[in-house]
Protein backbone atom coordinates (compact mmCIF):
# COMPACT_ATOMS: atom_id res chain seq x y z
CA UNK A 1 0.00 0.00 0.00
CA UNK A 2 1.38 3.56 -0.76
CA UNK A 3 -0.06 5.49 1.53
CA UNK A 4 -0.26 6.19 4.94
CA UNK A 5 -2.87 4.45 7.21
CA UNK A 6 -3.33 8.24 8.54
CA UNK A 7 -3.37 9.34 5.20
CA UNK A 8 -5.88 7.04 3.86
CA UNK A 9 -7.98 8.38 7.30
CA UNK A 10 -7.49 11.78 5.99
CA UNK A 11 -8.43 11.26 2.53
CA UNK A 12 -11.77 9.49 4.04
CA UNK A 13 -12.61 11.91 6.64
CA UNK A 14 -11.95 14.61 3.89
CA UNK A 15 -13.97 13.10 0.92
CA UNK A 16 -17.29 12.65 3.57
CA UNK A 17 -16.79 15.91 4.48
CA UNK A 18 -17.18 17.60 1.08
CA UNK A 19 -19.63 15.28 0.46
CA UNK A 20 -21.71 15.91 3.14
CA UNK A 21 -21.28 19.88 2.04
CA UNK A 22 -22.18 19.47 -1.03
CA UNK A 23 -25.35 17.86 -0.25
CA UNK A 24 -24.20 15.16 -2.51
CA UNK A 25 -24.62 12.51 0.41
CA UNK A 26 -26.73 12.37 3.80
CA UNK A 27 -25.42 10.15 6.47
CA UNK A 28 -26.49 10.07 10.29
CA UNK A 29 -23.27 9.37 11.39
CA UNK A 30 -20.12 11.09 9.46
CA UNK A 31 -17.50 9.12 11.50
CA UNK A 32 -19.57 5.56 10.59
CA UNK A 33 -19.28 6.86 6.29
CA UNK A 34 -15.64 7.85 7.20
CA UNK A 35 -14.67 4.42 8.16
CA UNK A 36 -16.57 2.25 6.16
CA UNK A 37 -15.14 4.50 3.17
CA UNK A 38 -11.91 4.28 4.64
CA UNK A 39 -12.09 0.30 4.58
CA UNK A 40 -12.96 0.63 0.90
CA UNK A 41 -9.58 2.67 0.30
CA UNK A 42 -7.92 0.47 1.79
CA UNK A 43 -8.89 -2.88 0.63
CA UNK A 44 -8.46 -1.66 -3.17
CA UNK A 45 -4.79 -0.14 -1.78
CA UNK A 46 -4.40 -3.66 -0.87
CA UNK A 47 -5.22 -5.44 -4.77
CA UNK A 48 -1.28 -4.13 -5.69
CA UNK A 49 0.44 -5.51 -2.22
CA UNK A 50 -1.40 -8.74 -2.99
CA UNK A 51 -0.47 -8.46 -6.38
CA UNK A 52 3.21 -8.27 -5.36
CA UNK A 53 2.97 -11.25 -3.06
CA UNK A 54 1.71 -13.32 -5.61
CA UNK A 55 4.61 -12.52 -8.34
CA UNK A 56 7.49 -12.91 -5.59
CA UNK A 57 5.46 -16.48 -5.32
CA UNK A 58 5.84 -17.14 -8.76
CA UNK A 59 9.09 -16.14 -9.81
CA UNK A 60 10.32 -18.34 -6.45
CA UNK A 61 8.60 -21.16 -7.60
CA UNK A 62 10.40 -20.96 -11.29
CA UNK A 63 13.60 -19.53 -10.17
CA UNK A 64 15.71 -22.45 -11.37
CA UNK A 65 14.26 -22.18 -14.64
CA UNK A 66 15.59 -18.62 -14.72
CA UNK A 67 18.73 -18.99 -13.18
CA UNK A 68 20.32 -19.46 -16.70
CA UNK A 69 18.48 -16.85 -18.85
CA UNK A 70 19.29 -13.13 -19.35
CA UNK A 71 16.53 -11.75 -17.67
CA UNK A 72 17.27 -9.96 -14.14
CA UNK A 73 14.82 -10.46 -11.31
CA UNK A 74 13.09 -7.05 -11.55
CA UNK A 75 12.25 -7.04 -15.69
CA UNK A 76 10.55 -10.40 -14.72
CA UNK A 77 8.86 -9.29 -11.72
CA UNK A 78 7.63 -6.16 -14.01
CA UNK A 79 6.77 -8.45 -17.15
CA UNK A 80 4.85 -11.24 -15.01
CA UNK A 81 3.31 -8.58 -12.75
CA UNK A 82 1.74 -6.75 -16.04
CA UNK A 83 0.42 -10.03 -17.86
CA UNK A 84 -0.97 -10.59 -14.13
CA UNK A 85 -2.55 -7.03 -14.55
CA UNK A 86 -3.82 -7.23 -18.54
CA UNK A 87 -5.70 -10.75 -17.69
CA UNK A 88 -7.49 -9.83 -14.69
CA UNK A 89 -8.27 -6.39 -16.46
CA UNK A 90 -6.94 -4.42 -13.10
CA UNK A 91 -6.23 -0.80 -12.45
CA UNK A 92 -3.60 -0.01 -9.93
Amino acid sequence: MKLKRSQVEYISHQVVKHLVREGVIEVEDPVVATEVLQQAFTKDLMVEDHLNDEVRQLLEEHADKMAGGSVEYHEMFKLVKAKLVRERKLIL
